[in-house]
């Protein structure tokens, strides 16, 4: 069977991401790292209209800190590279949502097992917040950064940490890089302390569902893990096929499992409605943005078969092994999407995006509709084949256009909106792990 490279034919009900060539993974992961990143752009100012600055400076920092270090200890046993070195923490900033390719410009240098720099010649996050003014800079900048780094960092060693050379606000404007940071074991200090919701989340499906590799890679060439040295210069296209599906994957879980941290900052410091509103709010946001990016990433147009598409590979409904999505077009004018049992569905508490499911049309499925095909309808009818809910797609050309809820507007705020990504480098010939 012949790998895509883009999605511009028809739409195939039993592709998978493994259906992909290299060049098309490797793309499609940068726009998955890119929307986990962004998902803070909708979630974020949300709880800042309802609680205020100094609220949404606090859910950032106990966000991060109750996600980032789950999901860097998973992608550090998918891809082979569990340590307790600098090297470690340097091969996970390459592979977190928190670092999204280009967007955010990170540049190592890796000097000792226990010492190495990063800086950022260009960071999206900066020039998104740098028209707001150095209050809101050094909110982000020092008063975040601090202890979720050193939170990210202890993933590997409890008494690893991050400290700035320089950071903004910057002196003088317009200084490049934008930042510089130190990266170092101090055997000196306690061992750093994890943020009390990090247990919670860790309870979660989430943080227990297991990604299973593919026997195969349906395409040569690639490193097989990322075990070896770490390569300062590493992208997405040196991995194998089968290292970069399970890699995306891996990337789409971390956003559930920064947008369940999110819910339980919000829920421990006010209300479960406040946080299931605001979690309501990111989701559509998100899910509106990411459809759109990945319309014109693969190729796909603005037909109901390019919603069936969209919906086939949005990253909100991925890994599979935890959200059970199906579409299928049951006619050339009905699309079906339904979701079975499956442990986004078996979460016992109410921060997954998907506790918000129920029997009546759900906005984030009407936003990624809406964003593909303005005359797009979302309906709820009876689920069947095993599935939990089931929604039909339909196009009503005679009907109002979808208008996009605030949530949507607000996403289109970051440049990130509208980042166009660059391929740096062609896909690795050489097979194999690191040496």
């Amino acid at each position: 069977m012949a790998l895509r490279d883009d999605y511009t034919g028809p739409f195939d009900p039993g592709l998978t991401l493994e259906g992909f060539s290299r060049q098309a993974l490797a793309d499609l992961g940068r726009e998955f790292l890119l929307a986990g990143h962004l998902q803070d752009r909708v979630g974020l100012p949300l709880v800042m209209g309802r609680f205020g600055d100094e609220a949404m400076t606090e859910v950032s920092i106990e966000e991060w800190m109750a996600a980032s270090p789950i999901y860097s200890e998973r992608i550090q046993k998918a891809m082979g590279f569990v340590g307790d070195t600098v090297e470690t923490v340097f091969k996970n900033i390459q592979l977190d949502i928190g670092a999204p390719h280009q967007f955010m410009d990170f540049a190592y240098r890796l000097d000792r097992p226990d010492y190495g720099e990063f800086w950022l010649a260009y960071c999206g996050a900066l020039m998104d917040v740098e028209p707001f003014g150095e209050e809101r800079v050094f909110s982000m900048c020092h008063t975040v950064e601090d202890p979720t780094f050193d939170a990210t960092a202890a993933a590997a060693n409890p008494r690893m940490r991050i400290r700035p050379i320089h950071r903004p606000p910057r002196v003088p404007a317009h200084r490049m890089p934008h930042c510089r940071w130190k990266v170092f074991i101090d055997e000196e200090a306690a061992p750093f302390e994890q943020h009390e919701i990090l247990a919670v989340n860790r309870g979660s499906e989430a943080a227990r569902v297991t990604i299973e590799r593919p026997s195969n890679d349906a395409e040569p060439g690639g490193w097989t893990d990322y075990s070896g040295d770490f390569d300062p210069h590493c992208q997405l296209e040196d991995f194998s096929h089968s290292m970069l599906v399970v890699a995306l994957e891996e990337v789409a879980l971390q956003s559930h499992l920064l947008a369940r941290a999110l819910s339980l900052s919000v829920t421990r410091r006010w209300t479960e409605k406040d946080a299931r509103a605001i979690a309501l709010g990111q989701w559509i946001g998100i899910a509106a943005l990411t459809a759109e990016r990945l319309r014109d990433a693969l190729g796909i147009g603005d037909d109901l078969e390019s919603i069936a598409k969209v919906f086939q590979i949005h990253p909100c409904f991925r890994p599979r092994a935890y959200v059970d999505l199906r579409v299928e077009l049951a006619s050339p004018e009905r699309l079906r999407v339904s979701i079975g049992d499956c442990p986004a569905l078996a979460e016992s508490d109410h921060h997954s995006w998907f506790s918000s499911l129920g029997e009546e049309p759900h906005p984030a499925l009407s936003a990624i509709s809406g964003a593909i095909h303005p005359y797009a309808r979302c309906r709820s009818v009876p689920a069947h084949e095993g599935a939990r809910y089931a929604w039909e797609i339909t196009i009503d050309a005679n009907g109002p256009a979808w208008k996009p809820p605030p949530e949507v507007a607000l996403a289109k705020i970051t440049k990130g909106a509208t980042w166009h990504f660059e391929r740096r480098r062609l896909p690795r010939g050489d097979a194999g792990a690191r040496s």
